[in-house]
């Protein structure tokens, strides 16, 4: 119940422009974004890098509504690649397509990503397509696959394992040779097309796992759920798994303390670093995915 409500709260913008204006809000917000501004989220990148972390970048933002907004947001996006050119951080783009003009048409959001991914190759930077809601899912992997087949290797996708469908394009990403982030997913989605059940998601989601894990190229294991992860761990032990075959990617802010014991016991660990002003529908997509994030920014609007 608390989950529908944040996260038809996070599409609401009354809501969204009221918490746009409270103080306290913004503060709280900056437990699970990096900052505002390219400058900070840098410096949270170095901060971590030395830490020992991998990252990626990511601009907030979504659904843009003309070509201009578009070409802005892929104007920060090569910024940001041209701005970690020569840092010595493992730190990649990951960008949402509607964020690059998708609901306005798919060329130009393939031309958009077209311009991420050559700003990025001039310091050989990975990019990295996040997952929308479900009517975007086909459009999302059409234009990955397209730019795959014009030669961007370099370049990755996300599975969402709630919905139905996820095992099948788990199939064709794999015969593509396409990295894949398996995250459980943080959208509401109708039964019709996604699991509505923790425990079935949970159960796709540890099939989905193995295949990646048992596949020659490296892909991500997106989750902060101790149990999902503990059975990746069990598995790379049982079957001897190359430690650089996959990762484990968490979100900035969320179980640092599993963060950092992750790294210790040896595996690589990649932080989704988010920043920019467009983080009210980020941050109540994170307190709808757990409880305890949802107790922190109360804990903190109440202190104020």
């Amino acid at each position: 119940m608390i989950r529908q409500l944040l996260l038809a709260l996070s599409e609401n913008e009354r809501v969204h422009a009221f918490v746009l204006r409270q103080r306290m809000a913004r503060r709280a917000a900056r437990r699970f974004v990096a900052g505002e501004t390219l400058d900070e989220a840098l410096g949270v990148v170095d901060r971590l890098a030395a830490e020992g972390y991998l990252l990626s970048l990511n601009l907030l933002g979504e659904k843009t509504t003309s070509p201009h907004e578009a070409r802005a947001a892929t104007d920060a996006y090569a910024e940001a690649a041209t701005r970690l050119r020569g840092r010595p951080v493992d730190c990649y783009i990951s960008v949402k397509l509607t964020q690059l003009g998708l609901d306005l048409d798919t060329d130009l959001a393939a031309d958009n990503l077209r311009r991420v991914l050559e700003a990025a190759r001039t310091d050989g930077r990975f990019v990295r397509v996040d997952m929308e809601h479900s009517p975007y899912v086909d459009r999302t992997l059409e234009i990955v696959t397209r730019l795959k087949a014009e030669g961007s290797d370099a370049l990755g996708a996300v599975i969402q394992a709630y919905l139905y469908r996820s095992g099948d394009d788990v199939d064709r990403l794999l015969k593509l040779g396409i990295p894949i982030r398996l995250c459980k997913g943080a959208y509401a989605e109708p039964s019709s097309v996604a699991y509505p059940r923790k425990q079935d998601v949970d159960a796709n989601f540890i099939r989905l796992q193995q295949r990646l894990l048992r596949d020659p190229a490296c892909h991500a294991i997106a989750t902060h759920d101790e149990r999902l992860i503990q059975a990746a761990v069990s598995m790379v032990e049982r079957e001897n798994i190359p430690r650089d075959r996959y990762e484990f990617q968490m979100i900035y802010g969320i179980r640092r303390d599993l963060q950092a014991r992750l790294l210790r016991g040896g595996h690589r660990v990649r932080i989704y670093v988010p920043y920019g002003t467009h983080w009210y529908p980020y941050l109540m997509r994170r307190m709808a995915e757990r409880p305890a994030n949802l107790a922190f920014v109360l804990r903190n609007l109440l202190r104020g």
